[in-house]
C-alpha cells in the first residue's frame, strides 16, 4: 500500500523529471519491494548516505539549484524512495504516509485537472490504508482499503464545507518560489518569423468565451493582444503604450460575452475588437490593449463587451495631439538598410498616390494579386526577411505577411503597426462555448488614415482568403502538418475532446475557479451578506462543530443500543452472584456455568441451559429473535428453589 501510494503520488512529478532521476527512484522503490520479506537485503546506514550525495549533486548539476519548485519538487521525489527504503516499523511507515500526502499536494503546482484530483485521491486512499494496515496487520489488504475509504467518506463533507466557507483570499496563501511560473507559455512580447508558427502546431486552450446571446460571424473574431511597435530589421517589439480612458467605439453590434483565460504569465487580456468595456480588475491601454493589473498566473475569469464591425474610437483620429503625433511618428520608422526592394515597391506606390488611402488600396490589391502561399513550415530567412518572403521563398506563416505588410507602409510613409492575438474559435456543441486555441494565433496589421484613425488590415486573408472563413486546416495546402485533432478523418475524437472540455470547463468554474467574488455570492444567496473573515470563520467554525457532533452520534450507535443477548447473560450472573457464585473476569461461560451449576446443584440444570443457548447465540449462529426471546425468558424464570 505504502508503494502504490507513492508511485500515484510520484508520477505528476516524473513527467517533469530527468530520466536518470526516474531510474533511480523506481529502483529505489524496487529494493524496498524485495526487502518486505527479507530485512536483509535493506541497505545500511553508509549506502543510504553516498546515495543521498550522489543524488543531490546529480540535482545540483541538472539544475545548477537545490531550492525551487522544479529542483526541489526532484529532492522530494528522490527522499520518498530513499525514506521507503529505510523503513523499518511503523513510526518510518507514518513518515511515509506523511511524505506521501505531501507529494499528492505538490503535484498541483504542475497542474490542477481532473485526472489530477482523482489520481492524488487515489493515492490518499492508499497511504490511509497503509495506515490502517499498520494498526490491523493480520486483516486483508482489501478490508483495510474498505476502511480507508470509509474515512475518507466521512472526510468528504468536512472538506466541503472547508472549501465553501474557509476564508478566500486573491492569489496564493504563501509565496512560490521565482521559478513556479517557468512552465506557461503564450504569445511573446516580441515577433520574429517563426514564433506563432510554433504555437499553431498546439491544441492547448488559450481561453473559452461564453457570449451572452448570438456569437458574431468567425470573420469577426479577431481577439486582440500585444501591439507591436518597434522593428529592428529582424524582429518586432512592443512598444511603450501609455493608460487612456476608452472611449465607447461609435455604430457596430455590441456583444457582451465572459472570458476564462488560461494563466500565460503575462498581464495581457484578449478581447474582440473593438472593446466598450473594460473588466474592473484590468486598464486599457492608448494602442488599444487591455491589460491586467497583475501576470496571469492562474485561471482566471472576467465580463467583456466589443462593439464589432464599429469605427475606431474619435481620439485615436486627432492629429493634433502631442502624444498621437509621437506615436504616428513612432509608427513610421524603420531601420536603415533593410529590404531595398520592398522599399522600392513602397516608394513607388507614394509617388504614383495622392493620399495615404490611395497606398493603401495599392498595397491591399499587390497582396491580393500576387497570392502568397501560407503554410505552418516556412523555409528560414535571412537579413532582409521582407525581401526574401514576398520575392524569394513567397510563402509564410500570418507573420510573415502582417511584418511584410507594416513595412511596405511604413516605407510609404504611413503609420502601420502589428497587431498580435487571435483569430477565429471553434463552438463546443455540447455546451455552446467557444474554445479559442493556440492554433488560432494570428498577427495582422493596423494602419493608420487620417479622419478615420487605426484601420485593421489582415493581409494573410487578402492572398489566403481561406484562412478567416475555415480556419488553419482549410488554409494549409494539401499534406502539410496541421494539429492532431484538426485532421477531419478524426471527427470520432473530436466529439469526444468536446466532452471532455464541457466537463473540465465546469471544473474549472465552479471549482478552480470559487473565488471570493463567488464566495460572497454563494453566502449571499444563504443570507449572510458582506461578511468579513471574522463571520466567515465564525460559520466555518460553526458548521464544523455541528458536522463532528453528527458524526460522532453516528459512530456511537453501538453504544447506546444495548445488545439484547449480551442484556440477559449479564442479567444471569447478577442472579448467580446473588447467590454468592460471582463471575471472576478471566472466566468464560462455560467454566463458570459448571461451576455455578455444582455450587447451586437445584437449579443446575437450568444453569447448563441458559449458558448453552447463551454461548449458541454468542459465538455459533447468528441470533434469532426467537432464540433471544428464549434466552430471556430462561433468565428471567431461574429459580434456585
Amino acid at each position: 500500500m505504502l508503494l502504490a501510494g507513492l508511485l500515484i503520488a510520484a508520477g505528476p512529478h516524473a513527467l517533469h523529471a530527468p530520466w536518470w532521476l526516474i531510474g533511480l527512484t523506481l529502483f529505489l522503490y524496487a529494493w524496498r519491494g524485495l526487502a518486505v520479506g527479507n530485512r536483509g537485503l535493506l541497505p545500511a546506514r553508509w549506502m543510504l548516505v553516498a546515495i543521498v550525495a550522489l543524488g543531490m549533486a546529480g540535482i545540483w548539476l541538472q539544475y545548477r539549484a537545490l531550492f525551487g519548485r522544479t529542483p526541489g519538487m526532484m529532492l522530494l521525489v528522490m527522499f520518498s524512495g530513499l525514506k521507503l527504503l529505510e523503513s523499518r516499523d511503523q513510526r518510518d511507515a507514518a513518515a511515509v504516509v506523511f511524505l506521501t500526502w505531501f507529494l499528492a499536494i505538490t503535484s498541483f503546482l504542475y497542474s490542477q485537472s481532473i485526472p489530477t484530483a482523482i489520481g492524488m485521491f487515489a493515492a490518499v486512499a492508499a497511504s490511509i490504508a497503509a495506515l490502517v494496515s499498520c494498526a490491523a496487520p493480520r486483516r486483508a489488504p482489501r478490508a483495510n482499503l474498505r476502511t480507508a475509504l470509509v474515512l475518507l467518506g466521512q472526510a468528504v463533507p468536512a472538506a466541503l464545507v472547508l472549501f465553501l466557507l474557509f476564508p478566500r483570499v486573491q492569489g496564493p496563501l504563501w509565496g512560490l518560489p521565482q521559478d513556479a511560473y517557468s512552465g506557461i507559455t503564450g504569445l511573446s512580447d516580441s515577433m520574429a518569423p517563426g514564433n506563432l508558427s510554433q504555437l499553431t502546431l498546439s491544441d492547448a486552450i488559450a481561453f473559452r468565451v461564453d457570449f451572452h446571446g448570438e456569437a458574431p460571424r468567425r470573420r469577426s473574431l479577431y481577439w486582440r493582444g500585444p501591439v507591436l511597435w518597434d522593428f529592428d530589421g529582424r524582429t518586432w517589439r512592443l512598444g511603450n503604450p501609455h493608460l487612456a480612458e476608452l472611449e465607447p467605439p461609435t455604430g457596430g453590434t455590441r456583444v457582451e460575452y465572459s472570458v476564462l483565460l488560461e494563466p500565460h504569465n503575462r498581464n495581457w487580456l484578449f478581447a474582440l475588437e473593438l472593446p466598450a468595456s473594460v473588466p474592473a480588475q484590468a486598464r486599457y491601454l492608448d494602442d488599444g490593449q487591455i491589460i491586467s493589473l497583475s501576470p496571469v498566473r492562474a485561471r482566471i475569469s472576467y465580463e467583456i463587451a466589443s462593439a464589432i464591425e464599429a469605427e475606431p474610437n474619435p481620439s485615436e483620429a486627432r492629429p493634433d495631439l502631442e502624444r498621437t503625433r509621437q506615436s504616428l511618428e513612432r509608427a513610421r520608422r524603420l531601420p536603415p538598410g533593410f529590404n531595398p526592394r520592398a522599399r522600392n515597391l513602397a516608394e513607388s506606390w507614394r509617388a504614383a498616390s495622392a493620399s495615404d488611402t490611395e497606398v493603401l488600396a495599392r498595397a491591399i490589391e499587390h497582396f491580393r494579386r500576387e497570392r502568397l502561399q501560407y503554410t505552418t513550415e516556412p523555409a528560414l530567412l535571412g537579413r532582409d526577411s521582407v525581401d526574401e518572403f514576398l520575392y524569394d521563398t513567397r510563402e509564410g506563416f500570418c507573420e510573415h505577411f502582417s511584418s511584410a505588410f507594416v513595412f511596405l507602409m511604413r516605407a510609404a510613409g504611413v503609420p502601420a503597426r502589428v497587431v498580435t492575438g487571435y483569430q477565429g474559435g471553434e463552438l463546443n456543441p455540447v455546451d455552446g462555448k467557444f474554445t479559442v486555441r493556440q492554433s488560432d494565433a494570428h498577427a495582422w496589421s493596423e494602419v493608420f488614415i487620417a479622419g478615420r484613425g487605426w484601420i485593421r488590415v489582415d493581409p494573410t486573408v487578402l492572398s489566403v482568403p481561406l484562412r478567416l472563413d475555415a480556419g488553419l486546416a482549410r488554409a494549409l495546402p494539401a499534406g502539410k502538418a496541421m494539429p492532431l485533432l484538426m485532421r477531419p478523418e478524426l471527427e470520432w475524437l473530436r466529439g469526444l475532446r468536446y466532452n471532455w472540455e464541457a466537463l473540465t470547463h465546469q471544473w474549472n468554474l465552479l471549482v478552480l475557479g470559487y473565488n471570493p467574488e463567488r464566495q460572497r455570492e454563494l453566502l449571499s444567496l444563504l443570507g449572510v451578506k458582506g461578511a468579513d473573515w471574522l463571520e466567515l470563520a465564525s460559520t466555518l467554525l460553526a458548521t464544523l462543530g455541528a458536522f463532528v457532533l453528527g458524526l460522532f452520534a453516528w459512530m456511537l450507535r453501538g453504544l447506546v443500543r444495548p445488545d439484547p443477548v449480551q442484556t440477559a447473560w449479564n442479567q444471569f450472573c447478577r442472579k448467580l452472584g446473588a447467590k454468592g457464585v460471582t463471575r471472576s473476569p478471566y472466566e468464560g461461560p462455560r467454566d463458570y456455568s459448571e461451576r455455578a451449576a455444582r455450587s447451586l446443584p437445584s437449579a443446575g440444570e437450568s444453569i447448563r441451559r441458559i449458558a448453552a443457548l447463551y454461548m449458541a447465540l454468542r459465538y455459533g449462529r447468528q441470533a434469532a429473535t426467537v432464540d433471544v426471546v428464549e434466552l430471556h425468558r430462561r433468565v428471567k424464570d431461574l429459580e434456585f428453589g
